[in-house]
């Protein structure tokens, strides 16, 4: 396997090198980064289903949270909005906020003072309503006001480092992921993938609708980045671009070393083997007293985590925050092809997925696009005429591309190209 491993990744070390001999440097370099990220995202992935075997189909959800992290946390700070009332009015509504979780705890709880069935229920739909009305009788004002008076008609950043930003990504989609997990891990797996999918879109209308905090449809740019920009460095032009990326592309490489490091610890200890004992037979694993919702939310948590860094550093990268470009078929699907191809349950295998896949999807449709073109150029010359809307075919034969690949890796290798390998003690 070890040999097989190393032959994989020399061939796609060979791949980036020819695109890099026709695509040019800054291209390749731009690419490199991204698949870090991805890469990343994807690990978080195999936590929750090569290794929990949990099915997560919101993936997107989780990366839009990491972007508005990163975008809350360092763009900078809105000057007009903190000198006017906005803060206050926030403050009031994330106290009603408070006031209404409290309310409905409390009659969540109303059992302690005598009160219990069809009326704890009726009192808890109560407090629901209620706190809904009050959260909102302060967080609707404040949202007018913010959007209609304060500079640019949202709050603006906070102007901290961008790292701070994916830290912040990653305890975002922990917190959403673990308010999830609670509603959805006891679901069976084709529910669980729905339920997902339904949180996904949920997250993706929540930050498309609250324009006072996230401007909504509207692009927030520039991001700052975490390493100097090209213009930090003398001379400019494309050696600076290239030390620019180049920087990045270390810092994003050693995030992804540290979480490889972090979970191949803890999948070769006792946490890991049960893991695989609750993914393998989750009956069998309950008959032996463990508690497999809580471990299952332990892992859906972790891979979360992943997904949120992963998400903040695509945005931070491309120093652009544009919730209309979040689409499932590139940011759930294409993450799915990563892991399956490379190999679920392998950390390496889902390095190498991400890394392949995505390099195939962003050169198919500049290959398809030449090829398109010779054709043209070659039927034209025959007098049969030049193919039309070149353009739109190249774009979308990037799926069928994906999909040749998908299939062709299921058919050959379907446990991935570089499968997970379980050590057998004794």
């Amino acid at each position: 396997m070890i040999q097989r491993s190393l032959t994989l990744f020399a061939g796609l070390f060979g791949l980036i090198l020819v695109i890099g001999w026709v695509m040019g440097l800054p291209f390749t370099s731009s690419r490199l980064v991204e698949a870090a990220a991805y890469a990343l995202i994807a690990l978080g992935l195999n936590l929750q289903w090569g290794y929990g075997g949990l099915f997560n189909f919101g993936i997107m959800g989780f990366l839009m949270v990491g972007g508005f992290a990163v975008t809350f946390i360092s763009y900078p700070v809105n000057p007009q909005f903190w000198g006017a009332d906005g803060p206050w009015m926030l403050g009031r509504a994330l106290l009603a906020f408070f006031a209404g979780a409290l309310l409905v705890l409390a009659a969540r709880q109303s059992h302690r003072v005598g009160i219990s069935g069809k009326w704890k229920t009726v009192l808890t739909v109560i407090a629901w309503f209620v706190a809904y009305c009050v959260y909102r009788s302060q967080i609707d004002p404040a949202a007018a006001y913010i959007e209609s008076d304060a500079g640019g008609k949202w709050v603006g950043g906070l102007g901290g480092h961008p790292v701070l930003g994916w830290l912040f990504g990653g305890v975002l989609a922990a917190a959403i992921a673990y308010f999830v997990g609670k509603i959805s891990l006891g679901l069976r797996t084709d529910y669980l993938a729905i339920a997902t999918i339904g949180i996904s879109e949920i997250i993706r209308a929540l930050i498309k609708n609250m324009d006072w905090l996230t401007r909504g449809t509207l692009t927030v740019s520039p991001i700052p980045w975490p390493v100097p920009l090209p213009d930090a460095y003398a001379g400019g032009g494309q050696p600076a671009l290239l030390l620019a990326r180049g920087g990045f592309l270390l810092l994003a490489i050693a995030v992804l070393a540290i979480a490889i490091l972090l979970i191949s610890r803890a999948y070769a200890g006792p946490w890991g083997r049960m893991m695989r004992a609750i993914r393998d037979n989750h009956i069998a694993s309950a008959s032996m007293g463990k508690n497999v919702t809580a471990r299952q939310l332990e892992i859906f948590v972790f891979g979360s985590v992943l997904m949120g860094i992963g998400g903040a550093m695509l945005v931070s990268f491309v120093q652009i925050f544009d919730p209309s470009s979040y689409q499932p078929i590139n940011h759930t699907f294409l993450i799915w092809v990563m892991v399956i191809v490379g190999g679920a349950g392998n950390n390496w295998g889902a390095v190498f997925g991400a890394v392949l896949i995505w390099l195939i999807w962003v050169i198919s449709e500049p290959l398809a696009k030449a090829v398109f073109d010779f054709i043209s150029y070659w039927s034209s010359t025959a007098g049969w005429g030049a193919i039309p809307d070149i353009e739109a075919r190249s774009a979308q034969m990037r799926v069928f591309v994906l999909g040749l690949v998908i299939t062709i890796a299921l058919r050959f290798a379907p446990k991935g190209l570089i499968p997970e390998v379980v050590r057998r003690e004794g």
